[in-house]
């Protein structure tokens, strides 16, 4: 519990009616959870409205209300704060409530269409290896030390957020790795955080449903390294022409990595196979159990950023080769006559050809790749052209099937996907709706050696229909065929 001013200090004030000095019990943005003395923040969100549901909470007993517009009647024994953006409010008010628990750590954080899980996890990993107490929030699962708690968002709300950084440091965590959403960072979920590091790996296409414009997209990422401190550093990837773009005007210390040309840290592909790659990062030989150069890339930022948090080369470097990949991400699973199965989170169509391009590097000529994929539903359309002519063009077959198809028609997106498929192409394009099935189909016309991709989901366990998740998991599948073959 803390006093009102407490969790003020810090937010824009434009008016505050009442007593500053009243209790709060907790804060939140959703008017279900408010009780006798809660501080209720009013959010105008993608969906509802928060200033709708003052009546409610002010009868659920909210001790103080934080708002963008007050009700024309105020109740007088509630305390009414009005400021010009709520949403960041909340964050600041969130912060403020667990004691600022950010500051008490080293909390970096990972950004970038693709590789923010792979990236966060073996950071976590790495630093559990090196003897730290960390915890971690990522798509798959958030960590607090060893303890699991599951993740419903790439980054959680504000209060939860919060909550789990105090939760963190009761639990003695030095060290924190967080993936960074655009989503959170246009919303302000991150606000009031203070970031020890920041990293940056790629921006292409994707969430364009929600931020309209690739413009929109690259200044939601943007924003976040303009806002970081002159006390932090900023690693960015010299091989996407947006990493230059995030430090510009950015305060906190500028560092660069490539697998591609010159930057602060270097890395280059000796050799590779489906069972790992050997690669030479700055300047040493070591052998990792990941595939692909977007993996090289991945780990040659993890490297870097245990250096600039204070990790000694040499440590970094022999945990690094004993690291494995992250659940869902390039998978690899064998079948007893040959076959190499592959589960990937690939969903963009940046993800999916770096997925399909690394596949073929290893692949010998006589080898066949065939790709099963979909593309979610109430998402960017389109992507779901691009990505089925990236599939047809790098794979032997391609299977088209539903991923999660939410409250569309799953019929629709194959139509969709179908409409960017050359015509020289379709004739080794196969459409099945059931992914279950097209998983099986694949298995079943694969003959040993070789490799079939399933692309989309990774490490989810359910597949999304008319707004009901049903468990679904990409690995069982494959398994589960390579029995019956």
């Amino acid at each position: 519990m803390k006093k009102l001013r407490e969790i003020l200090a810090g937010i824009n004030i434009l008016s505050l009616r009442g007593d500053e000095n009243v209790i709060i019990s907790d804060v939140t943005f959703d008017s279900r959870k408010v009780t006798a003395g809660s501080l209720f923040i009013a959010i105008s969100g993608t969906r509802n409205n928060g200033h709708d549901f003052i009546p409610d909470v002010i009868r659920s007993g909210a001790a103080a209300v934080i708002c963008e517009v007050l009700p024309e009647k105020t109740a007088p024994d509630v305390s009414w704060i009005l400021t010009g953006d709520s949403a960041k409010a909340l964050g600041i008010a969130a912060s403020n409530f667990y004691g600022n628990p950010s500051s008490l750590l080293k909390l970096t954080g990972v950004t970038g269409t693709n590789g923010k899980t792979t990236i966060a996890t073996l950071l976590y990993r790495l630093f559990t290896e090196l003897g730290f107490r960390c915890g971690l929030f990522s798509t798959v699962c958030n960590y607090i030390v060893d303890k699991q708690l599951p993740a419903t968002h790439t980054t959680p709300d504000p209060v939860q957020l919060n909550r789990l950084l105090a939760e963190m440091t009761d639990a003695g965590c030095e060290y924190a790795f967080m993936e960074v959403s655009s989503h959170a960072i246009d919303q302000k979920r991150i606000a009031a955080l203070q970031f020890a590091g920041a990293i940056f790996t790629n921006l292409t296409h994707d969430h364009l449903d929600y931020h309209k414009s690739f413009d929109n997209y690259l200044r939601a990422k943007k924003s976040w390294f303009d806002n970081l401190s002159s006390s932090a550093f900023a690693l960015v990837n010299a091989d996407d022409r947006n990493g230059m773009v995030m430090l510009q005007n950015c305060r906190a210390q500028h560092h660069t990595y490539s697998v591609r040309g010159m930057a602060d840290f270097r890395c280059r592909i000796i050799e590779q196979g489906f069972e790992g790659m050997g690669l030479k990062i700055m300047d040493e030989e070591v052998w990792t159990r990941f595939v692909g150069d977007y993996n090289a890339s991945n780990l040659l930022a993890v490297a870097g950023t245990a250096v600039l948090l204070g990790a000694g080369k040499e440590k970094t470097l022999k945990i690094l080769s004993n690291l494995s990949p992250v659940a869902g991400r390039m998978e690899v699973i064998r079948s007893d006559d040959g076959i190499t199965g592959i589960v990937d989170y690939a969903h963009t169509p940046d993800a999916l050809l770096n997925v399909i391009a690394t596949i073929n590097k290893v692949r010998s000529g006589s080898i066949s790749l065939i790709t099963v994929v979909g593309a979610g539903g109430d998402r960017d359309r389109s992507k779901r052209p691009e990505m089925a002519a990236i599939a047809a063009e790098g794979s032997t077959r391609v299977i088209l099937t539903s991923d999660n198809p939410r409250t569309e028609d799953p019929e629709k997106i194959l139509d969709d996907m179908e409409a960017g498929i050359e015509p020289s192409m379709k004739k080794k394009t196969l459409r099945i709706t059931d992914r279950r099935q097209a998983i099986r189909t694949a298995v079943l016309s694969a003959r040993a050696g070789d490799v079939i991709l399933v692309a989309g989901k990774g490490h989810e366990d359910y597949q999304e229909i008319n707004g009901v998740k049903h468990h679904f998991d990409d690995r069982e599948e494959v398994r589960k065929a390579f029995s019956q073959r």
